[in-house]
């Protein structure tokens, strides 16, 4: 039976029909093969390839199992637009002109992290695409966030892949303080796992080795200098990514700045990228609903289904802010994370835009009309 060489990296029967569906026609270059961009710099993408064109499997012809190669490629005059480049984890098709390798096409996601550029600009930055878990890493030396945590979570449920929150550097945090920080992180993690692991002791990483399955994509993120790559070295059980001592303050240095897919010696592919300063959400309500399920049930049982979550009669969240059943600041981190939801919304839709402003007119007529004598 015939195997793509690919298939460790993830290939699949569904991989091969999208590839063939694809629109790859250009006489000026060679027959384009599959690959998997497999690392992401600046301007620059490592694509891996494995042997020749994806045939039927009772057509193919003979390939060597080892037949996989590297190769460092750049996107066709095909893919113009930027937010349209392949991305750390894209499965594409790839052809070789003699003089350089290009990226003739993208195929389709199954999932895809996202988000918003910083700035003005309404444009969504993919960081990693195909994967199945996503690591959210935090460490126990200062960095731990819940209402960070939450936004990631956000991002990640909205992605389509299992969020799974590692909290690293247990060493460097006594008993008392590690049982508080994992009663507050499970406060938040509604649905996802959490872990607490020291990269330095080997400490808990056999048990994230189990997320690691043949074929399976992890990725990891979370901010600078919490030990991303070194967990991704242990994880590796050798020195496949680039660390860095501490910094004078005792907090890890940023070292990463690349996205880069790594095979492991025992199966699974794990996906290290570079340390993020900010995370504007790129997400509907769904990744919100899966976040604060706690939140969105008490909103649900609200007497009027556009409670304000004021001064309302019949207001269930109040109600639990009150009885301190629902943490304050929960609350106002889903507060915020709808708003900005509903901001990117608005300036996503312009119709929606307009919608809004046409309700404030009527807000506005409106009392005016009561306030007139």
């Amino acid at each position: 039976m015939y195997q793509s060489p690919l298939h460790p990296y993830g290939w699949t029967d569904e991989l091969s029909v999208a590839f063939a569906a694809l629109d790859l026609t250009n006489p000026t270059t060679a027959p384009a093969v599959p690959g998997r961009v497999i690392f992401q710099g600046r301007g620059v993408w490592r694509v891996v390839v494995g042997g020749s064109q994806v045939q039927p499997p009772d057509s193919a012809p003979p390939i060597d199992p080892e037949a996989l190669s590297e190769h460092w490629a750049k996107p066709a005059g095909r893919v113009t637009r930027e937010e349209d480049w392949p991305v750390t984890g894209d499965w594409v098709a790839v052809a070789n002109t003699g003089e350089q390798t290009h990226i003739l096409g993208v195929l389709p996601r199954r999932t895809a992290i996202k988000r918003k550029v910083a700035g003005v600009t309404t444009v969504a930055q993919v960081i990693a695409a195909n994967v199945d878990v996503v690591f959210i890493a935090s460490s126990l030396d200062g960095d731990l966030n819940p209402r960070r945590l939450e936004r990631y979570l956000a991002v990640v449920w909205e992605s389509g892949a299992e969020p799974v929150i590692v909290l690293t550097k247990a060493d460097a945090c006594d008993e008392a303080f590690l049982e508080r920080a994992v009663a507050e992180v499970g406060a938040v993690a509604f649905g996802a796992t959490v872990h607490v692991v020291s990269s330095a002791a080997r400490e808990g990483i056999d048990e994230l080795r189990a997320y690691f399955l043949p074929h399976r994509s992890v990725a990891i993120i979370g901010s600078s200098g919490i030990g991303k790559s070194t967990l991704v070295n242990a994880l590796a059980g050798d020195e496949v990514m680039a660390t860095a001592g501490l910094r004078a303050d005792g907090r890890g240095k940023h070292t990463t700045t690349h996205r880069e897919l790594v095979l492991l010696p025992g199966g699974g592919l794990i996906l290290d990228t570079p340390g993020m300063r900010e995370l504007q959400l790129w997400a509907s309500d769904e990744g919100l609903v899966a976040t604060f399920p706690d939140v969105e049930e008490l909103a649900a049982t609200c007497r009027f289904s556009d409670c304000g979550h004021g001064s309302e009669p019949g207001c269930a969240i109040r109600d639990a802010l009150v009885d301190g059943t629902l943490a304050r600041d929960r609350y106002e981190s889903w507060q915020k994370l709808e708003r900005e939801v509903h901001h990117l919304a608005m300036r996503q839709d312009a119709r929606l835009a307009a919608d809004e402003r046409k309700k404030w007119k009527r807000i506005a007529k409106d009392v005016k009309g009561r306030t007139r004598p």
